[in-house]
This record gives structure tokens, C-alpha cells and sequence, in this order.
């Protein structure tokens, strides 16, 4: 299944805090029920996106590992 992403964020690159600082702003921009797409390569992208979508309150609707990077879909739940 591959969901609707309404915007795309490419942190491939970039390294602790950059790619969570700009999954945070991309986050801001969203309106309630849109989705963001994170692809990272940092080792601590996965952890920290995940931790930061969890205190913020939004949903991770997938999460899949190519190669030394990760994609993270997010959904902006509230």
C-alpha cells in the first residue's frame, strides 16, 4: 500500500539534530490529516523522528529501511 504524501522532506546528508529540526518545521507547515514523507541516512534519524512524532502526538504510518537510509511517513493527527 503506498499512502498519499503530501509533502516530501529529504534529509539525506544531514546529521543529528538537522534531520528532526526539519521534520519539526516541515511538521508546523501541515494541516491536520496530511502526510510527510522523511528520508534520512543519519543512524540516529529513525529513533529520533520517531521519538519527536510520539511527544508531539502525530502518527508514524510507516517505516522502511532502504539500505543506509530510512523513510518515515508521518501523519499530522492534531
Amino acid at each position: 500500500m503506498t499512502e498519499k504524501v503530501n509533502k516530501k522532506l529529504d534529509c539525506l546528508g544531514l546529521y543529528c539534530p538537522e534531520p528532526v529540526f526539519q521534520t519539526r518545521l516541515a511538521m508546523d507547515d501541515l494541516d491536520v490529516g496530511q502526510t510527510l514523507e522523511v528520508v534520512a541516512d543519519d543512524p540516529a534519524a529513525e529513533s529520533d523522528i520517531q521519538s519527536l512524532v510520539k511527544h508531539q502526538g502525530q502518527e508514524i504510518v510507516s517505516s522502511t529501511k532502504e539500505g543506509s537510509s530510512v523513510r518515515i511517513v508521518i501523519k499530522k493527527i492534531k
